[in-house]
């Protein structure tokens, strides 16, 4: 079966990096669009970026350019570099796999379990 494995969360301060990993297995296909959200405590999961096969990447608006996504699909693995990191980014971070290039949860099939990222001030 398809699994993602995201990989990389942990507790750093305000200012700080992190490099976030998803390890996709079990897909008999290279997976389209892999894609990173992120859900706050009492929030909407939202789209952070979404990286297609061939290269192309979106970024939601808000990133404003601290954090940058990348694939590598010969280890079948999508990054997150995320910088500056901010007390606001704190939240659990989840890789997806959709058959569209999207940032829309609902248009996303398989989900990881997520990794946490707390950034204290």
């Amino acid at each position: 079966q398809v699994q993602l494995v995201e990989s990389g969360g942990e507790s750093v301060q305000a200012g700080g990096s992190l490099r976030l990993s998803c390890a996709a297995s079990g897909y008999n296909n290279r997976p389209y669009c892999m894609a990173w959200f992120r859900q706050k405590a009492g929030k909407e999961r939202e789209g952070i970026a979404a990286v297609v096969s061939y290269g192309a990447t979106y970024y939601a608006d808000f990133m404003k350019g601290r954090f940058t996504a990348s694939r590598d699909n010969a280890k079948s693995t999508l990054y997150l570099q995320m910088n500056s990191l901010q007390p606001d980014d704190t939240a659990m971070y989840y890789c997806a796999v959709s058959r569209v290039f999207s940032l829309r949860p609902q248009d996303f099939d398989d989900w990881g379990q997520g990794t946490q990222v707390t950034v204290s001030s």
